[in-house]
């Protein structure tokens, strides 16, 4: 079963480019520092966001929302799409299910009276999904069996002709039919599906998916493009940087507070200032505070001290870890990649990174969770407890009486530490983990790629020993997190194919269990086989979680429902302007 997130393409260099930028200097090395093997991590809350009754939020008025960009397509699914892509893509096109803030999944009343799929166990897996009588497309065409028909076969990966394969379970799907009636729709599994719900979610009109050339078509919203949402696009201009949205008058779910939404296309080092002169409402500014120039904790205060704006923070999806690249010669021995995890201190980087942002220095234990999600647990213990300094000697690379830098056979334990360039949390992160390993006496340089091209030019290409970077956190871990993690197969010529998984390490076993736990429909079980999977991958030394990265989201004061929105997706309708 193929897996592909929405925006999956997108999603890393999103993560990386949030986090760009720097809020300080290096951090000093601790030699001799003893690393601390498993810390317990203080509770971790997942996104800030300032709750309001719709009671309290008064109709009409606009938001003026900060992006980086107009994207060219609303589309989550193509090559194209960014997370503005999904933001925007929200507000205008059905989601059956939608995430809390814990990332558990929930049927959205608005689009499903029902949902049901056979008991565990049971064979075939059927869904039945019981559309919203009431849910339309914008031309007046009604939800239906069609819909999914056609998103399933354009992101199952089984027709070659269409570019682009979906979430995992698509391809699981073996049939979609029309039930008793027009607004029952029956989905059959040739596999079981654990994970069902993170399906249809953007949901596109069949017009837009049924054939390839439809599919591969950039989708700007707009009348000759049929939505579904509380929303209707009134402007839509990529290259003025301006999308406009206003309250769809068909809609039949409860009325968008706020008469229209502007997302706005502004750099991230003119956010702070538009909000000072009053031209935003709503502006991410982690980027802006971390490439505020020489002195960025002052750029922070000053974000925090914005007259009528609120700075959310919190720790955000993105979970920042060390990956090992067992792909370098140096790096083939599992022993040296298990003892250099245990010679990191995580709580040292965490410190580093989050520290500035006046956010606890909570370390991140699980590879596959975030802090606050059902089922998280640190894991570092899988590691052992032996000393790393005994672990490197057992791998053979010996420190000289005279201390220094390790060496095996002649040959010095030099790495390189990959970050991508502008990112100072992950700069601070990386110089702490570069101080915790020289002291165990390997020497690492860190070194800069430019964060465009740091996944495609350096990440991929596999010209590195150690990174450091974030994969973002989800709802289906077991599909989303997979392809990370997977077994290198080897391609055409015979050379293993990476794909997703830059450290080129996976076993049969830890493939195994993702393939279960994504046929595991209930989700203790799926939870226990996804423990199961990350104490593997510690074990193989693949790489080491050390944070969740921090989020900073400006807030006018007075905009209700909203913030830093951690796993949970925003309803747009609901968001407004308090009532006085």
């Amino acid at each position: 079963m193929r897996a592909r997130p929405p925006v999956a393409a997108a999603a890393l260099l999103l993560a990386l480019g949030a986090t760009a930028g720097c809020l300080g200097g290096p951090v000093p090395a601790l030699t001799g520092r003893t690393p601390d093997p498993a810390p317990p991590a203080p509770a971790v809350v997942t996104g800030d966001v300032r709750p309001a009754d719709r009671a309290a939020v008064r109709d009409g008025g606009t938001l003026r929302w900060a992006v980086d960009s107009v994207p060219a397509t609303l589309n989550v699914h193509q090559p194209a799409a960014t997370a503005d892509s999904a933001l925007i893509a929200h507000a205008l096109y059905p989601a059956l299910f939608r995430p809390d803030a814990h990332g558990e999944w929930t049927p959205d009343p608005d689009y499903l009276t029902a949902a049901e799929s056979t008991p565990p166990g049971q064979l075939p897996q059927v869904v039945t999904y019981h559309l919203n009588p009431r849910a339309v497309w914008s031309d007046g065409t009604p939800l239906s069996a069609a819909d999914l028909i056609a998103q399933r076969a354009a992101l199952s990966g089984l027709d070659p002709a269409h570019p682009a394969a979906g979430p995992a379970g698509y391809a699981a799907v073996d049939s979609i039919v029309q039930g008793a009636d027009p607004h029952e729709v029956k989905v059959t599994f040739r596999q079981p599906c654990g994970e069902w719900q993170a399906l249809f979610g953007p949901l596109y009109p069949a017009a837009e998916t049924a054939t390839a050339a439809a599919f591969g078509r950039a989708l700007p919203g707009g009348t000759a493009h049929p939505t579904a949402g509380p929303f209707l696009v009134d402007g839509y201009d990529p290259a003025g940087g301006r999308a406009t949205l206003v309250r769809n008058p068909f809609w039949w779910g409860e009325p968008a507070k706020a008469d229209r939404i502007e997302f706005l296309a502004v750099p991230a080092e003119r956010r702070t200032g538009e909000l000072a002169l009053g031209r935003l409402d709503l502006a991410p500014l982690t980027t802006a505070v971390e490439r505020a120039g020489a002195d960025p904790a002052e750029a922070l205060r000053l974000a925090g001290s914005l007259p009528g704006v609120t700075l959310h923070r919190a720790a955000g999806t993105g979970l920042a870890q060390l990956t090992l690249n067992a792909g370098r010669e140096t790096l083939t021995d599992p022993v040296l990649r298990r003892a250099l995890a245990r010679a990191v201190d995580r709580r040292h980087a965490a410190d580093a990174a989050l520290t500035p942002f006046g956010l606890p220095a909570a370390p991140l234990g699980h590879h596959l969770l975030a802090g606050d999600q059902p089922g998280y647990r640190d894991d570092a213990d899988a590691l052992g407890g032996a000393d790393p300094g005994r672990m490197l000697d057992t791998a053979g690379w010996k420190r000289p009486a005279t201390g220094g830098t390790r060496a095996r056979g002649g040959r010095e334990l030099a790495l390189t530490l990959l970050v991508p360039a502008g990112s100072g949390t992950l700069r601070r992160a990386a110089d702490a983990v570069a101080a915790d390993l020289g002291a165990a006496g390997a020497a690492v340089r860190v070194t800069e790629a430019p964060a465009d091209a740091f996944v495609r030019d350096r990440l991929a290409a596999g010209d590195w020993d150690l990174a450091l970077f974030c994969w973002p956190a989800g709802p289906g871990p077991a599909g989303e997190q997979r392809p990370v993690y997977a077994k290198p197969r080897p391609g055409p010529d015979g050379v293993p194919v990476a794909g997703r998984n830059y450290a080129r390490a996976g076993t049969e076993e830890i493939d195994r269990l993702f393939d279960r736990a994504a046929a595991e429909a209930d989700p203790a079980a799926r939870r226990s086989l996804l423990q199961e999977a990350d104490v593997r991958i510690w074990q193989l030394g693949h790489s080491v979680p050390l944070f969740q990265r921090p989020e900073l989201m400006a807030v006018r004061d007075g905009v209700a429902g909203t913030g830093v929105r951690g796993l949970a997706r925003p309803r747009l309708q609901d968001l407004g302007w308090s009532a006085p």
